[in-house]
């Protein structure tokens, strides 16, 4: 495998930190330029072959990195001369790079499995792989808008009018290419890459796949954010998200837990969060947990709304989330319901299944996903059906007293612990 790492940009919004007197990617958290950390990363990953595009104040990278033998890689350097864009050097390197190659943005500080992009990106037999996820200000970046392949149907630009309710999938930065992609650079120039030449390629070939992750991934690119992922990388968060090793998550039950408990919910603008559920969830991602949807749906089963409206229930859950900085890694729901005699039920949905609380189907489709530690996991609901569930799962369990605070006397489990609502509990936790 290969790497192209974009790192010629000015990074004019962190002028403050640069003082105009080093790259970007130059800019440091602990002792290390964040270029080194990907790098390093990109060795542990057996990608050896890095090419390092380079602008303004090059000799500076050139200087510190040679030839790479000192970190067990080889680097290349193109210097572009005049700025050339996102895309433009890709021209020059038609002849060097070779099958698949990543190509990274030098201010994105990540830590993520590269081996399980690589394989998703084959196994679809894609021609271009970005990195999708979701984070904390969905509303300034750019939104990846995915069929249920995971193939790329649109990319909607962070300066583009936004659809009333969207999923939070933001691009990370990072893509996986085959060199197949740039036949279609005929001629040097300033190139936008998205713009040019991913675009295009989503609407005429449709091989284009978003590889969703939870991993760590961070534009660098203010002082703000860049602090953050200093204090980030200091408490260990960073490494602790790299699904190469095994996750801790929080499961969480959406009615009554999440937002308001109304009954069998069909209408988007009937959902509404519980209070202090966004201060919840970003404490639980502080605390290192990924943060985990499974609810049953049986909406779908009754006929009173379709999967498609569920989508729009679900994507306003993510925009009220997003718009107090806070994110749930998935949304998982099961849309069967095994009673028969319902008016207009649709029958197809009308089945015993494996996914359907207090059956774990659901769970362990998310712990094979993201490689989930169970016994170092928690369930949190408001029903004792989310009681049996965690327990069926081997989860340690927290029984909350929003929506009907385990009055529905569905089972006899007890929790192991029991909080006034979801940031209480989470707090609870270690």
């Amino acid at each position: 495998m290969q790497a192209v790492i974009m790192a010629g940009g000015k990074g004019t919004r962190l002028t403050s930190v640069t003082k105009e007197q080093i790259p970007k990617p130059m800019v440091r958290i602990g002792k290390k330029p964040i270029l080194e950390y990907q790098i390093n990363t990109l060795k542990e990953n057996k990608i050896t072959d890095i090419w390092i595009i380079t602008g303004p104040l090059h000799e500076i990278i050139e200087d510190y990195f040679g030839d790479g033998s000192k970190w067990g890689v080889r680097i290349h350097y193109f210097i572009e001369q005049q700025a050339m864009g996102t895309g433009g050097a890709l021209f020059f390197l038609k002849q060097e790079l070779k099958n698949d190659f990543f190509l990274l943005f030098g201010d994105i500080f990540f830590d993520i499995d590269l081996k399980r992009m690589i394989e998703f990106h084959r196994r679809r037999q894609a021609s271009i792989t970005l990195f999708a996820h979701p984070n904390s200000h969905p509303a300034d970046s750019d939104l990846v808008i995915l069929d249920e392949e995971q193939r790329v149907n649109h990319i909607l630009r962070k300066n583009e009018p936004r659809i009333e309710y969207y999923k939070n999938m933001v691009n990370g930065g990072i893509y996986c290419f085959h060199v197949c992609v740039l036949d279609s650079i005929l001629k040097a120039g300033y190139l936008d890459l998205e713009k040019e030449l991913i675009f295009p390629r989503i609407q005429t070939h449709q091989d284009v796949f978003g590889y969703i992750s939870p991993e760590y991934v961070k534009d660098i690119g203010t002082p703000k954010r860049l602090q953050t992922a200093e204090e980030e990388w200091e408490s260990g968060l960073v490494k602790g998200k790299n699904l190469g090793r095994k996750q801790k998550c929080i499961f969480v039950d959406r009615d009554g837990t999440l937002n308001r408990y109304v009954g069998l919910l069909a209408d988007p603008e009937a959902l509404e969060l519980e209070e202090q559920v966004p201060d919840a969830v970003k404490l639980a991602h502080k605390k290192g947990y990924l943060v985990i949807v499974i609810t049953n749906q049986p909406v779908i089963a009754r006929n009173l709304c379709s999967l498609k409206e569920l989508e729009k229930i679900h994507n306003r859950l993510e925009v009220l989330l997003g718009e107090q900085g806070a994110y749930v890694d998935a949304i998982k729901f099961c849309p069967h319901h095994p009673d028969k005699g319902y008016p207009e039920e649709r029958t197809e949905y009308k089945i015993f299944c494996h996914c359907r609380k207090p059956e774990i189907g659901l769970i362990e489709e998310a712990a094979a996903e993201f490689h989930i530690d169970l016994s170092n996991s928690y369930m949190i609901g408001d029903t004792t059906t989310d009681i049996r569930t965690g327990k069926n799962a081997g989860l340690k369990t927290v029984l909350v007293q929003t929506g009907v605070a385990g009055k529905d006397g569905k089972y006899s489990d007890k929790p192991d612990r029991i909080a006034r609502n979801l940031l209480e509990a989470v707090k609870m936790i270690e």
